[in-house]
C-alpha cells in the first residue's frame, strides 16, 4: 500500500464515469402536461382537452386545464433550469396555440409565448430543444378524421413552416413528432389515449400519416432555413423473447417490428420492414401509402432521438389467446411478461440494460449517427417530509443506472450527444392525471409551489461534474 494514498479514493476514482465535454444535460416536458391556461390568448381545444373532459378517461377526473401553470410561470421555471445547470431543455409547442382550430395563419399571442420562452432559455444559457407535436392535435382536425385523414399530415407541414419561420434561428434541436407509436397505437388503436378511438386498422393508417407528417415537417424546417438539428423522437425499446424457442423468438420479432422497425425503417431507410408488412397483411393492404410518400418520410435527419423507459419481454401465447387490450395488431398471439426486478410507480420495469442495448442496436442496424436520449425517467410516490424536502433515492438510483448505461454505449462507440431526463416538473401524466410524479422538481398542485427534489440536486451535481459515480 502506498503511504498517504487512500485505497478508497483510488477505487472511487476508477468508478467515476465522465461524459464528453460537449454532452447535453437536459430535461424534458410537454405543453399539455405543464402549461395550463388552456383557453388563454386564443388557444382552442386539443384532443386531450376533449378526451380529459370525458368521464372515466383520466384518473380522478384530472385535466390539463391548470396543471403546473408553466404558461404564466415560465420565467421562474427557466430560473430553476439555470439553478440545476441544464445545458438543454426540451419543450413542446401546442399546435392549437399557434394555429387555433387547426386553421391557417398564425395566432401571434400563442406563438409569442414560445418566442419569449426561447429567448429566456438562451439568456439563461440553456439550449432550446423544440418538439412540434406532443399529442395535442387541434380538435377540429380530429373532427375531420385526425391522423386517419391524410390531410392532417399536410396541415402539420404548414404548421411546422409557421413555427420555423419564427423560431428557426434559435432552436438547437427540433423533433417533428414525439412518440408517434403512442399517438397511433394508443390514441387510435386501444383508445387509452386521446382521441380515444379503437381499431387496429385505424392505428396503422395513423402510423403512416404521422410518418408522412414527419417528412413534411422536415421539409418545412429545411425550407425555413433552421439552424438547429432536425429529428423525430421515437419511443423505442429492447424487445426480448422469454426463451430461445422459435415461437418466442418470432413473437419478439413481431413486436419489434410494430414498436421499433415500423418507424425506424421508413425514416432511416425509406421502406417499411417486409416481415411486418406480411404480419399485418390480414388487416391492411397499405393502400394508403402513395407513390413518393416514403421519399418524403426518409428525408435525411441530423440525429436519431429516442425515448426509453423499459424493455419488453414476450413469448408466444401457448393457450392460443391474445393479451386483452394489446395495442399490437399482429396475427401471431403474443404474451407480455414482467421483467424481473424492481418497478416504478407506473409498474414499469427498471432495466438500464434495455437502454444500452437499444443504443447499441441503433448503431449496429443504422450506422454511425448522432443520437440523443430525448426522454428517460421514472415515476415514484414522492411525498414531502416534515421540513418540506422531497427525498427520492429510488429516482436517483434510476438516473444513475441509466446514465451508466448511456456511458457504456458511448464507450462502445455510440455517438451519443445528450440525455434529457423526464421530466423537469411533476405534471399531468396523461391517463394517470396527477397521480404519478416524474419530476426532478416537485409541484404542489394546490399552490403551484416548486421544490427541487433530492434527485434534482443529484442531477445538478452530475451536470457540474460532467460525470457520475458508477452504480
Amino acid at each position: 500500500m502506498v503511504v498517504g494514498v487512500s485505497t478508497t479514493a483510488v477505487q472511487t476514482a476508477k468508478d467515476v464515469l465522465t461524459f464528453p465535454s460537449d454532452f447535453w444535460w437536459g430535461a424534458a416536458t410537454a405543453a399539455y402536461q405543464i402549461e395550463g391556461s388552456v383557453d388563454a390568448d386564443g388557444r382552442t381545444p386539443s384532443i386531450w382537452d376533449t378526451f380529459a373532459a370525458q368521464p372515466g378517461r383520466i384518473d380522478n377526473g384530472d385535466t390539463g386545464a391548470h396543471t403546473t401553470g408553466h404558461y404564466r410561470r415560465y420565467r421562474d421555471d427557466v430560473a430553476l433550469m439555470r439553478q440545476l445547470g441544464l445545458s438543454a431543455y426540451r419543450f413542446s409547442i401546442a399546435w392549437p396555440r399557434v394555429r387555433p382550430a387547426g386553421g391557417n395563419g398564425v395566432n401571434e399571442a400563442g406563438l409569442g409565448f414560445y418566442d419569449r420562452l426561447v429567448d429566456e432559455l438562451l439568456a439563461a444559457g440553456v439550449r432550446p430543444t423544440a418538439t412540434l407535436y406532443h399529442w395535442d392535435l387541434p380538435q377540429e382536425l380530429e373532427d375531420a378524421g385526425g391522423w386517419t385523414n391524410r390531410d392532417t399530415a399536410l396541415r402539420f407541414g404548414d404548421y411546422a413552416a409557421a413555427v420555423a419561420a419564427r423560431l428557426g434561428d434559435r432552436v438547437a434541436l427540433w423533433n417533428t413528432l414525439n412518440e408517434p407509436w403512442c399517438s397511433a397505437f394508443l390514441g387510435y388503436g386501444t383508445g387509452g389515449h386521446a382521441p380515444g378511438r379503437r381499431g387496429h386498422l385505424n392505428a396503422l393508417v395513423a402510423t403512416h400519416h404521422l410518418l408522412l407528417a414527419h417528412g413534411l415537417g422536415v421539409a418545412a424546417l429545411r425550407s425555413a432555413g433552421v439552424t438547429g438539428q432536425v429529428s423525430v423522437a421515437l419511443n423505442a425499446g429492447a424487445v426480448r423473447p422469454c426463451t430461445d424457442a422459435p415461437a418466442d423468438v418470432d413473437a419478439a420479432r413481431r413486436i419489434d417490428g410494430l414498436l421499433n422497425r415500423i418507424f425506424f425503417e421508413p425514416v432511416l431507410r425509406g421502406t417499411y420492414p417486409a416481415d411486418t408488412v406480411a404480419d399485418i397483411a390480414g388487416i391492411t393492404d397499405m393502400s394508403y401509402v402513395r407513390t413518393g410518400d416514403l421519399d418524403v418520410v426518409s428525408q435525411p435527419i441530423d440525429a436519431v432521438c429516442v425515448n426509453y423507459y423499459q424493455p419488453d419481454l414476450v413469448s408466444a401465447a401457448t393457450d392460443g389467446t391474445l393479451d386483452e387490450g394489446t395495442p399490437y395488431p399482429t396475427a401471431q398471439h403474443v404474451r407480455f411478461h414482467p421483467t424481473p426486478g424492481p418497478v416504478t410507480h407506473m409498474g414499469w420495469s427498471v432495466d438500464p440494460t434495455g437502454l444500452r442495448d437499444l443504443l447499441l442496436r441503433i448503431r449496429r442496424d443504422y450506422g454511425d449517427r448522432p443520437v440523443y436520449v430525448t426522454e428517460n425517467g421514472a415515476a415514484y410516490d414522492d411525498r414531502p417530509t416534515a421540513d418540506g424536502a422531497i427525498h427520492d433515492p429510488e429516482r436517483i438510483d434510476y438516473l444513475r443506472g441509466h446514465l451508466a448505461a448511456v456511458h457504456e454505449a458511448i464507450t462502445a462507440g455510440v455517438d451519443l450527444r445528450g440525455y434529457f431526463a423526464w421530466s423537469l416538473l411533476d405534471n399531468f401524466e396523461w391517463a394517470f392525471g396527477f397521480s404519478r410524479r416524474f419530476g426532478l422538481i416537485h409541484v404542489d398542485y394546490d399552490t403551484l409551489n416548486r421544490t427541487v427534489k433530492s434527485s434534482g440536486h443529484w442531477f445538478a451535481a452530475a451536470i457540474a461534474r460532467n460525470a457520475i459515480d458508477a452504480p
